[in-house]
């Protein structure tokens, strides 16, 4: 056992007296030691009733001859953390949680792992964790939120976001948006739409390393202790037969991942996200990726924010099993991968229905012929810019604008919330990208701010900086090379007309090569942001969002 390195052998004397010290017996250390990383905190809604998920985890290790052993991450609200300094940590957290499963998992060497994670940064962050260690390892996350309810009408975080804007705009009362602020998030788990922590969490059982399930059974549900047991039972078996993350998480099951991905409409901070955990398992998966398993990938489900049906209903539906058995009909996905189940996907498929046809629309009935996601190029984006496709009013598919360029998030949320963003405008918010930022922000106050005000179909916004999954409208994120590396968003000025052409996935500065020439010739690369601490060595390692924003020694999109 790998975790005989620690506890076998007259050598290791002092070892078990200090494991000794903390209870545990020596039939505990006979057998084989399981690490659970847990990232409850009482900060993130999705992560207050982890403390039970792990119980029930270390219940279902105990049950299959294991000891499970338990320590904790770090994990950052984005919700709480939107709009002010403390979003620019919640992307770079995902490389940390990422390093402190290493560290423990290398400096107390576990037979096995169960990854417990639950919101945005924090599900990336211990999958490449996963894949990186490559040991046997499951990931049992602890839900999505239950839909609120104002009324009759089911609401969600993203309606109060939106709300805000909706205030500003006169279209609703203080009393409404307190109501609204009271009622959106009834309990525990992930926000309830496909946003990112959701997202994710689907595309872990769609990658094989959750199990069926995983992505859709709510927080609050039984379901979902009995599957936290279930994944510590699994593990003992993966163990026991050494099977790896990267046995399973090869590139036809990222593939897998992206086609689901594409067919749910899920948050565009996936290709940030699985880029890089492919990456730690030494796959590379560029953007055209994305757009080759969009291109043939119908859209299936309209979940919130774009639609009106949330997680619960999915899994009510059949969840991501049913989705993967519906694109498996149409030879978009590969069924002979493995997964933490033990069998292959094809065998788990095999006897999944779909229960509620209009939750996951048949091949022949798609809401549309593509996926969720589509990548733009051009001389605006060189290495590309990311786009929630499916989200876009059809009138924004395809237009030109007038472009209104800010510095940062802030001061664009300012502006539109103060009236000052007209119809046929294109914000754009610049040096907000992985490097300038530092932390390639998320933008959900900005975008809420122009749907709740009614511009959601005749207002884009452009960033280099990201979009939280809620966001919903023609907002086209993770511009690279961003504005901090000199990249062609650098160079724009206020009144320059953009065009934006979804369908074409192109986006283009109207503007003459000669004139740009002379603009980057007068640019000056701005002093950075942060200079000292985590974040200041953050923008110093990372690379392009094209990429990812994975650390690299030396750093740099070069």
């Amino acid at each position: 056992m790998r975790s005989d390195a620690m506890k076998s052998g007259v050598e290791k004397a002092p070892h078990r007296s200090l494991l000794k010290a903390m209870g545990y017996t020596q039939a505990e250390l006979d057998r084989p030691l399981i690490g659970v990383a847990n990232s409850f905190n009482e900060i993130i809604p999705g992560h207050i009733h982890l403390d039970k998920i792990a119980e029930a985890v270390k219940a279902g290790i105990r049950l299959a001859g294991g000891t499970p052993v338990e320590f904790s991450t770090i994990g950052v609200c984005d919700g709480i953390a939107m709009n002010h300094a403390g979003m620019r940590y919640s992307l770079a957290s995902r490389e940390l949680i990422a390093d402190s499963v290493e560290v423990m998992a290398m400096a107390h060497p576990f037979d096995g792992l169960v990854l417990i994670p639950n919101c945005d940064k924090i599900i990336p962050g211990m999958l490449m964790a996963a894949l990186r260690l490559n040991i046997p390892s499951v990931v049992v996350s602890g839900g999505p939120m239950l839909a609120g309810k104002v009324g009759s009408k089911p609401v969600d975080l993203i309606s109060v976001f939106e709300g805000v804007g909706a205030l500003k705009a006169g279209q609703i009362s203080e009393a409404q948006l307190a109501e609204l602020e009271d009622e959106a998030c009834p309990g525990c788990g992930s926000c309830a739409g496909m946003f990112t922590a959701n997202s994710m969490n689907c595309l872990t059982e769609a990658l094989g390393l959750g199990l069926p399930g995983n992505g859709t059974i709510p927080a609050v549900s039984a379901a979902r202790t009995r599957l936290a047991k279930m994944g510590g039972m699994r593990i003992m078996d993966l163990v026991e037969r050494n099977i790896c993350p990267r046995d399973i998480a090869n590139l036809r099951a990222f593939e897998n991942a992206i086609a689901v991905d594409m067919a749910l409409g899920c948050s565009t901070n996936t290709v940030l996200h699985v880029p890089a955990i492919a990456h730690e398992a030494g796959i590379h998966l560029s953007l055209e990726v994305f757009n080759a398993i969009s291109s043939r990938t119908p859209h299936l489900c309209s979940l919130r924010p774009a639609g009106p049906h949330f997680l619960e209903d999915l899994n009510s539906a059949g969840g991501v099993q049913a989705v993967m058995k519906v694109l498996s009909a149409r030879n978009l996905i590969h069924g002979d991968v493995l997964t933490v189940t033990g069998k292959t996907l094809g065998e788990s498929l095999d006897p999944i229905q779909v229960l509620d046809p209009e939750v996951i629309r048949p091949l022949s009935r798609p809401y549309h012929e593509q996926g969720g996601i589509g990548v733009l190029y051009g001389n605006l984006a060189p290495e590309g810019a990311v786009v929630k496709q499916s989200a876009v009013a059809p009138e924004m598919l395809k237009r030109q604008g007038r472009a209104r360029v800010f510095e940062s998030e802030s001061s664009a949320a300012e502006a539109i919330l103060g009236g000052g963003i007209q119809a046929g405008d294109v914000v754009v918010i610049r040096y907000e990208g992985p490097k300038g930022g530092p932390g390639m922000q998320e933008m959900l106050t900005p975008t809420a701010a122009i749907m709740g005000m009614g511009l959601g179909r005749d207002v884009a916004l452009i960033t280099d900086g990201r979009f939280s999954g809620g966001t919903q409208g023609a907002a086209i994120g993770h511009i690279s090379p961003e504005a901090a590396e000199g990249g062609p968003i650098a160079l724009i000025e206020e009144g320059d007309s953009i065009l934006i052409d979804i369908p074409g996935k192109k986006i283009e500065l109207l503007v003459e090569t000669s004139v740009m020439e002379e603009r980057r010739r007068r640019w000056i690369r701005p002093e950075p942001r942060v200079v000292s601490g985590y974040l200041a060595r953050y923008a110093h390692l990372v690379t392009s969002g094209a990429r990812g924003a994975v650390l690299e020694i030396g750093g740099g999109n070069r």
